[in-house]
C-alpha cells in the first residue's frame, strides 16, 4: 500500500450511490480511460453500489440503458457541433460539456447520489457544476497532465490552457485519485495540492480477459512471426508512447537474431513519421505496423511474442504492461512513470532507460537471448497482476476515497471561495515545481 492510500474504509458501511463523467465509454473507446471507467463501473456494481455513468453519446448506442448493472446515459449531441480535432478541441470540449450537464442533471433529477467522480479535464465544467448544483463531494480521477505528456513544457496555447482548466478542477475537487506514486508526486507539484488530498488507487486488469487460448497464441504466432523472435507492441502511436526509439533499436536487434520480426501494434498521429523512419533504416521485411487490434485479438498476439516492448517517455501508469503480462508476455519497459512501480527489474520483466535504443535493444536482447530467463519473469509478472491489479480491490479502494470524502462533511461553505488567478511561467513546470 503506497503512503497516500487510506488504510481504513476498505469496505464501507452502507452502498455508495456514484454518478461518474467520462467522455469515452463503450462503445466509444478512444484509450485507456474509457475501459478504465467502464471496469470501474462494473466493478463497483458487482460490490452493490448503485452507479450511474454520463457519457458521450455513439451512432447506434441507446441513450438510457442498464448494462452490466450499471446505468449509462449518453450525451444526444448538440445541433451546433465541432469535429473532434485538435484544431477544435476546445470548442468541441464546451459543446459536449453543455449537453452532458443536461444529461447529468436529468439523472440527478430521477435520485440523490453521494458522489460525483470526474474523469480528466475534457468533463471538468459538468463536474464542477453538477457537484456545486446538487451540493455533492467531487473526486477527480486525473489519468495524466498535459504538461506530463510534453516532457514539463506547454508548447501552445491549446496546451496552456489545458493546463488551467486540470488545475482549475484539481483544485476544485474534495479528492483527487492517481494511478500511481509518481502520478501523485506529478500533481501535488504541478498544481499546488496539498499531498493529504491525492490518494494512490492503481489501475485494475481482468487477468483472465487477457489470457488468450493456446490454439489462438500458435495462430498469432503463425501469421505474425518469422523464423526468429517476434518483439511487440501495442498502443497509440503518440510521441511520448518512444515507439521511434524501439525502431531505432531494431537494426542492432535483427543483426543478433536473424529472422526477426517486430510487430507494431496501434494507430495514432505519429505513424507517418515512424513508417518514414522504418523506410529510411530499410526495415520493410522486419517491421510490421498492423493497425489497431481490438481485445478480441490483442491477448494471443501479445501472448505470442518472446518480449513485448513499452518504451514510453511518459506512462503515468502503464496499462498496456499490466495487459501484456497478463497474456504471458516477457516485458521490457522503459524505466519511468508508473511502468517503474509495476515492473520489477530481474524479477517481472527487465527495463532500460527512456529515450535510449541501445540500451532498448540490450533489454530485449536479455529476453530473447535467454528463453528461460524470459519464461520466469513472465510467469512472475502474470501472478503479481492477479494479486495486485484485480478490479474488485481496485472498486474497494476507490469507495474508500468516497467515504473519506463524505466524511469531509457537506461540501460549499455560505461564502463563495475567491482562488487567485492562475499564472503559468514560462519554461519546463516539471523543473520549476521541483
Amino acid at each position: 500500500m503506497t503512503p497516500n492510500e487510506p488504510a481504513g474504509d476498505i469496505h464501507p458501511a452502507r452502498p455508495q450511490r456514484v454518478l461518474l463523467l467520462s467522455w469515452e465509454y463503450p462503445p466509444v473507446l478512444v484509450g485507456g480511460l474509457g475501459r478504465h471507467v467502464h471496469a470501474l463501473s462494473v466493478a463497483l456494481a458487482a460490490a452493490g453500489h448503485d452507479v450511474t455513468v454520463v457519457t458521450r453519446h455513439a451512432d447506434g448506442a441507446a441513450l438510457d440503458e442498464r448494462v452490466d448493472g450499471v446505468r449509462v446515459l449518453r450525451a444526444p449531441e448538440d445541433p451546433v457541433t465541432f469535429p473532434l480535432a485538435t484544431s477544435a478541441l476546445l470548442a468541441w470540449t464546451m459543446a459536449f460539456n453543455h449537453t452532458l450537464l443536461r444529461t447529468a442533471l436529468r439523472a440527478a433529477d430521477a435520485g440523490r447520489y453521494d458522489v460525483v467522480h470526474a474523469h480528466d479535464w475534457l468533463v471538468a465544467h459538468t463536474a464542477v457544476t453538477l457537484a456545486d448544483h446538487l451540493r455533492l463531494p467531487l473526486v477527480t480521477t486525473i489519468h495524466a497532465t498535459e504538461a506530463g505528456r510534453h516532457q514539463g513544457w506547454l508548447p501552445g496555447e491549446l496546451n496552456r490552457t489545458i493546463h488551467s482548466v486540470e488545475h482549475w478542477l484539481a483544485h476544485e475537487s474534495d479528492w483527487v485519485i492517481v494511478c500511481s506514486g509518481y502520478m501523485r508526486d506529478e500533481v501535488t507539484r504541478l498544481f499546488g495540492l496539498p499531498g493529504e488530498r491525492v490518494t494512490v488507487v492503481p489501475n485494475g486488469v481482468d487477468d483472465r480477459a487477457w489470457r488468450a487460448r493456446p490454439h489462438a497464441v500458435a495462430s498469432a504466432r503463425r501469421r505474425y512471426a518469422g523464423p526468429g523472435p517476434l518483439v511487440g507492441f501495442a498502443g497509440r502511436l503518440v510521441y511520448e508512447k518512444g515507439v521511434q526509439h524501439l525502431v531505432g533499436a531494431v537494426p542492432r536487434l535483427r543483426d543478433r537474431h536473424p529472422g526477426l520480426r517486430v510487430l507494431i501494434a496501434g494507430d495514432g498521429p505519429y505513424r507517418p513519421q515512424l513508417q518514414e523512419q522504418a523506410d529510411r533504416l530499410r526495415l520493410g521485411q522486419t517491421v510490421r505496423f498492423v493497425g489497431f487490434l481490438g481485445e478480441a485479438q490483442l491477448p494471443a498476439v501479445l501472448g505470442a511474442t518472446d518480449a513485448t516492448v513499452v518504451p514510453s517517455l511518459y506512462e503515468p501508469f502503464g496499462m498496456i504492461a499490466l495487459e501484456a503480462a497478463a497474456a504471458g508476455a516477457p516485458l521490457a519497459v522503459s524505466a519511468t512513470g508508473g511502468l517503474a512501480e509495476i515492473v520489477e527489474p530481474g524479477v517481472t520483466g527487465v527495463t532500460f532507460p527512456h529515450s535510449d535504443p541501445d540500451a532498448l535493444a540490450g533489454a530485449v536482447d536479455t529476453l530473447i537471448a535467454d528463453e528461460g530467463f524470459a519464461r520466469r519473469v513472465a510467469r512472475r509478472a502474470r501472478s503479481m497482476v492477479a494479486e495486485r491489479y484485480g478490479w474488485s480491490s481496485v472498486a474497494a479502494r476507490t469507495c474508500s476515497v468516497y467515504a473519506r470524502t463524505a466524511r469531509l462533511g457537506s461540501p460549499g461553505g455560505s461564502e463563495p471561495v475567491v482562488r487567485p488567478r492562475l499564472v503559468i511561467p514560462e519554461g519546463n513546470l516539471l523543473a520549476m515545481a521541483g
